[in-house]
């Protein structure tokens, strides 16, 4: 692949995005890649700011990542969990030690006056991380999910419930007021934009909620991929099937590529779901069809690289066309 630093900026948001992030590291330039995390699924736990998504996409780069769960860290030890649970506290969601150790650090700076995109860019630094981690927002934006149950904050609904309560809406509580990471507004130089295979709903809705995105993402006129996270009517990892189904979509890549219409140029479709590469390009939506598992670190980088030709092959015709 030929030497590019033009920017590519990635939307990410759990493990998918994680792993998609991390072939892309692999492949690019450091100061060629911009990963803007979804941060609507922070909230306060035990008293310590919790950022899951920024968390799951900094372990995953860093090389620090459970390779069991996706999320947290490898080789962790739940001493502080054990203890916590004696005394009668909570431990529905669970933190590792060393997990433990960035919460505490990120609290006490955010405490002190540091934005989160300040602290966010020194914990990857110190844990070795050369690409941009960049949060959606520095302001509170929280995903309130409405279900048959009522209103949930979404980590009440996603782990305490392990997503049982059916969806009726998603909205991002404080979104509107939010000011976007510069990253998400910024078009100049940029080789592509790639919707990593992040949860549609949960992880991507939110980083478009916020004001002045959708609007640059529209405007730019390089190109925009999109990364399929349903293969065979399945999610890879998390809900997206569950709520694409209650949220009235299809349960498809199909729907998926249904619900970003117009905001994206191109999608990257599974080889298992290739019968549906018609129905998607009838969207108006380019289509490229390859292998989007990533069980490794080699699966990975393929498909990173599979995704970066597809940018590059999508600029070529946007340019004649």
């Amino acid at each position: 692949m030929s030497q590019d630093n033009r920017r590519v900026l990635a939307l990410a948001g759990g493990v998918g995005g994680a792993k998609l992030a991390l072939g892309l590291s692999t492949l690019l330039p450091a100061e060629a890649l911009t990963v803007a995390v979804n941060t609507a699924d922070d909230f306060e736990h035990l008293g310590l700011s919790i950022s899951p998504d920024l968390d799951t996409v900094m372990y995953t780069l860093a090389g620090l990542a459970n390779p069991e769960t996706g999320w947290g860290r490898r080789d962790e030890s739940w001493n502080a969990m054990e203890a916590l649970g004696q005394l009668g506290g909570e431990t529905w969601f669970r933190l590792g030690d060393k997990d433990l150790a960035t919460h505490v650090e990120r609290t006490r700076r955010l405490r002190a006056g540091e934005t989160l995109s300040t602290v966010t860019r020194d914990l990857a630094k110190r844990l070795g991380i050369t690409c941009a981690i960049v949060p959606m927002t520095d302001n509170p934006v929280r995903t309130v999910v409405t279900t048959d149950q009522g209103d949930l904050a979404f980590q009440d609904w996603f782990v305490r419930l392990r997503c049982e309560p059916a969806v009726q809406r998603v909205r991002f509580a404080g979104a509107d007021k939010a000011r976007a990471a510069p990253a998400l507004l910024d078009m100049a130089n940029l080789r592509g934009v790639i919707f990593c295979p992040s949860n549609p709903f949960v992880s991507v809705a939110p980083i478009l909620a916020i004001p002045g995105v959708r609007t640059a993402l529209q405007g730019t006129k390089r190109p925009r991929v999109a990364v399929t996270p349903i293969v065979g009517g399945q999610a890879i990892k998390g809900p997206a099937a569950k709520m694409l189904a209650e949220l009235g979509h299809d349960v498809s890549a199909l729907g998926v590529a249904r619900y970003y219409k117009g905001l994206i140029d191109g999608f990257v479709l599974d080889q298992t779901d290739s019968g549906l590469k018609g129905g998607i390009e009838d969207f108006g939506i380019k289509v490229h069809v390859t292998d989007t598992m990533m069980r490794t670190d080699e699966d990975k980088r393929r498909l990173a690289a599979a995704t970066l030709e597809f940018v590059d092959a999508l600029a070529r015709s946007l340019q004649h066309s």
